[in-house]
Formats: C-alpha cells, sequence, structure tokens
C-alpha cells in the first residue's frame, strides 16, 4: 500500500509514527493509499522550514521570482495528464474536468508570474516642499494555505503562486482525502529551481491545522471549505493575530425569467447542478424560475436531460461520462440523507438518484442525478449547502421575490440570472446581495486577474481570493515619506506636521 508523507525543505518525509488516514478511489470504494496525519512536532518542522527560507526568498528580485513560476508552468503542463489521473483517481471527478481544474489553477499561476508590475508600490514627488512619498509592497512573511478536497490542483493554486510570487514562503495543508496531487505539485516546483523550505506540503487533520492557526511564525492564513470551518479558521487565526481569508459555503440560485430560452437555461444547469456531481462551492444547487409556465417548461425538460445523465468512473471508459461519484461513503450516506429528508419535507421528487448502480462499479460511492420541484424556503434541502448532485426548484412570481430569496439566504456566494432583459438583469446584478453575479453565465467564476469571493456567510475577512485582492492578502504595504533639507534647515515642530 502506498504510503503518503510530507514535503519539507525539498525532500518527501516520512513520520513513521504518525497516525495514518486511508486514501480511497471513490469510483472503486478501495483504499489505494494511506496519508500520514502529522503530529504537531512535524507540522511545526514544515513551518521552521519555511521560516528558515524566507529571508533568502523575500530577497530574491521579483523577476526570478516569476521565473521560477514561468518554469513550474511549463513543468505543469508537461505533466497535466498524469495529474490529471491523478485527480480522478482519488476525487474521482471525471478527466476532463480534472484537466479544466488543472487550466484554471494555471490562469492564477500567469497571473503571478505578472509580479514585477502587480507588486510596484506607487510615487508622489513633492506632497509638500522637496518631500516625496513612495508606497512599497512587502512580502507579508511565512503562509499557510488549508484547502479542500473538491479542487486538490486549482485550489491551492488560488493561493500559493501569488503568495511567492510577492516573496513569502508557505505550508500548504491539503485535503487528507487526496494529498497525492498537492505532492505532486511540490515536486514540480523543485525542478523548477524553487529553493528549499520556500514550499512546503503537511498533511494532516486538525492537529496540524491548529498548529498552522498558532505558530507565531505564521503571518496569514488563506482557507477554502465548508462555512463552519472557514468561521472557525478565521476567528481562531485573527486571535492569534494572523490576517485571514477564508471562503466558507454556498447555496448559489440561477434565476430563469419567463423570457429566457428554456433549452439555454436546462443545458447551463445541467452542468452547474451536475458538474463535478454537484462537488463545488459555485455549483447551482437552486434553480429560481419566475412564473408556473416557466418553471413547468424547464423542469420538463431538466427531468428527460437528467435521466438520460450518463454517469460512471471519471477514467477509463470509451466514452467519458458526464458525472463521477462522490469523494466518501461517508459523504454519500449525508447526500442520500438530504433527499430522504426532502421527500419527508413534501417537495416533488422529479428525478430520484439514490439507487443509482454502475455496472462494474457497484462498490463506488455514486448518486443519480437528483431533481426536486417545489421547494420551499423552510426546507432544509433549501437552505443547508448539500455538496451533491441534488437540484431544488422554487417558484416565484415575479423577479423581486427571486432577489429577495437570493437576498435572505444566509450565503452569497455566486449567482445567475438568464434572461433577454438588458433592464432585468441589470436590476439583478445591481440588487442582488452576492459576491459574483452571472447573466447568461451559470458559474460565474472570475479569470485570475479578478478576484473570487462570496459576501455573507460564504466569506469571512475582507480580501478575497486571487487578482489584485491576492496581492494585497500577500503583501504588506509601507509608506516612506522623506526629505533631504540642508541641515540649516531643519527645526523642531510642536504642531501637527502638515505641508505647506
Amino acid at each position: 500500500m502506498e504510503r503518503i508523507g510530507n514535503f519539507i525543505n525539498n525532500a518527501v518525509v516520512f513520520d513513521d509514527n504518525a497516525r495514518l488516514a486511508p486514501v480511497f478511489n471513490p469510483a472503486e470504494g478501495a483504499q489505494i493509499a494511506d496519508v500520514e496525519l502529522s503530529s504537531e512536532a512535524t507540522t511545526v518542522a514544515a513551518v521552521e522550514a519555511a521560516a528558515n527560507a524566507l529571508e533568502g526568498w523575500s530577497a530574491t528580485p521579483a523577476v526570478v521570482r516569476a521565473r521560477v513560476l514561468f518554469k513550474f508552468k511549463a513543468l505543469v503542463e508537461e505533466n497535466r495528464n498524469e495529474l490529471a489521473e491523478l485527480i480522478v483517481r482519488q476525487h474521482g471527478k471525471v478527466f476532463s474536468d480534472a484537466q479544466g481544474e488543472i487550466t484554471r489553477g494555471l490562469e492564477v499561476v500567469e497571473f503571478a508570474c505578472g509580479i514585477p508590475h502587480a507588486q510596484k508600490g506607487e510615487h508622489s514627488l513633492n506632497v509638500g516642499r522637496g518631500v516625496d512619498s513612495h508606497s512599497m509592497m512587502q512580502p507579508v512573511g511565512v503562509c499557510a494555505g488549508i484547502t479542500p478536497f473538491n479542487f486538490p490542483v486549482m485550489v491551492p493554486m488560488w493561493m500559493f503562486p501569488i503568495a511567492l510570487a510577492c516573496g513569502n514562503t508557505f505550508v500548504l495543508k491539503p485535503s487528507e482525502k487526496n494529498p497525492a496531487p498537492a505532492m505532486f505539485l511540490a515536486n514540480l516546483l523543485q525542478e523548477a529551481g524553487l529553493p528549499e523550505g520556500v514550499f512546503n506540503v503537511v498533511n494532516g487533520d486538525k492537529t496540524s491545522v491548529d498548529v498552522l492557526l498558532s505558530h507565531p511564525a505564521i503571518e496569514a492564513v488563506s482557507f477554502v471549505g465548508s462555512t463552519p470551518i472557514a468561521e472557525y479558521i478565521y476567528s481562531t487565526a485573527s486571535q492569534n493575530g494572523k490576517r485571514c481569508q477564508a471562503l466558507g459555503g454556498a447555496k448559489n440560485h440561477l434565476v430563469a425569467m419567463p423570457d429566457a430560452d428554456p433549452d439555454q437555461v436546462v443545458n447551463a444547469l445541467m452542468g452547474a447542478a451536475y458538474g463535478s456531481a454537484g462537488e463545488r462551492c459555485m455549483a447551482i444547487s437552486v434553480a429560481v424560475c419566475v412564473g408556473d409556465e416557466t418553471a413547468d417548461k424547464i423542469v420538463s425538460r431538466l427531468t428527460d436531460a437528467a435521466k438520460s445523465l450518463k454517469v460512471g468512473p471519471g477514467i477509463g471508459q470509451e466514452v467519458e461520462p458526464d458525472m463521477g461519484p462522490l469523494i466518501s461513503g461517508v459523504h454519500r450516506e449525508k447526500v442520500l440523507g438530504y433527499i430522504d429528508q426532502g421527500v419527508s419535507e413534501g417537495a416533488t421528487l422529479v428525478v430520484d438518484g439514490r439507487d443509482l448502480k454502475v455496472a462494474g462499479h457497484e462498490n463506488g460511492y455514486f448518486v443519480g442525478p437528483t431533481l426536486f420541484d417545489n421547494v420551499t424556503t423552510d426546507m432544509r434541502i433549501y437552505n443547508e449547502e448539500i455538496f451533491g448532485p441534488v437540484l431544488s426548484v422554487v417558484r416565484v412570481n415575479n423577479l423581486e421575490e427571486a432577489i429577495r430569496l437570493a437576498n435572505d439566504h444566509e450565503f452569497g456566494n455566486g449567482t445567475a440570472i438568464f434572461t433577454q432583459s438588458g433592464r432585468a438583469a441589470r436590476q439583478y446584478q445591481e440588487k442582488v446581495k452576492v459576491g459574483m453575479v452571472g447573466v447568461n453565465v451559470p458559474i460565474p467564476v472570475p479569470m485570475a486577474f479578478h478576484c473570487f469571493g462570496g459576501w455573507k456567510r460564504s466569506a469571512f475577512g475582507p480580501l478575497n481570493m486571487h487578482g489584485p485582492d491576492g496581492v494585497r492578502f500577500f503583501t504588506r504595504m509601507k509608506t516612506v515619506t522623506s526629505r533631504w533639507p540642508e541641515s540649516s534647515q531643519m527645526q523642531a515642530e510642536f504642531s501637527m506636521p502638515t505641508m505647506k
């Protein structure tokens, strides 16, 4: 059985006394590896390695740091098929989706390669007579990233490329459910020429997380995961004097207006609700249909489309399926429990994915596409994040009701409106209290040079992921005001200094 350790000081490190956790192939329901759950001592060793490397790396010219990332980008592209296969084996998503995840991660690397420009400060000449001011964007220090299972490559690459480009060192704690992709990336960074200790991977559970949240050498913590954990990460890191960005859960609404093309809406919903088995923080899990006629058209088409959706293992098939398994048996049972709950609460179960069996993969963690109609706002399946292939249809009378639904929900990650009316689209994007909005775009994930982040209980902290906010998060601003007078011109001033 393969044993997955840690990556510290550019070397794979094993701890014979570490606790072990099983790593499964979700399509098979079979264990394929053991991962070490690092002790406090091992986690501290990773932090100390990053702290020891900080002075040298932060003093490295930005253009040299960018060249390492350019090389890393090329290596990822050269090895992307192998990396995608690792994602499929340990996460379960289909191969093309794994490839797409890598591409979106690489877009952040490309953005980070422009750090010599993005990290430039500002300068003002003669803010007073003979007085100049300029700002410097300096590295924060040792940074930590704690990332989820659903994007084992993309989400880490939302964090560490920008952190490294800005001159910080980094400790990554990936999900223990699929740790191999992070180790693969660490080896590519080493091959790209990253010095020892600049990037480290520590596999583990809450023990490792708590070390990262409390260790005095850690200056910044970046997190993506569920809202309860995001809140814990943010509050604990903040109490320990660290800056923190923590992205949490979601319940993303797609509003279908009466003038929207129903076929376009259904195609959008199929990919956004059932892609990656719904294990995306930007998945659409609520379709808000304005008017019963709109709802009837969409539900009818969704029913046929969902029933014809192909489900199976993400690799090794002659024809790639549309959707793979869920991450674990435990999570599968949780999703099945939500479907049972929706039935007991009175929602109309239009398509039932509970009894799906995939031939040759009967032990896999599969749940078929599931569709509920007549869902109301007092139901758990509406209020809670299911993180599975379950789509709920809510019927409303007008756009104002649709906006109120999204605004009243505790989450505010992503949303979309499908319409041919520019007026309706403008009203929705202006009034909806959600961080990312799509207009005829079902999953409005911003490009790397913009920022990713939600509102309300979908995000904690003032700065979002990647884009300009990413650079701001991983740097500290220092402002210098300077004057070079003749010595005879210097006089004591006892009032508040002003520029004359």
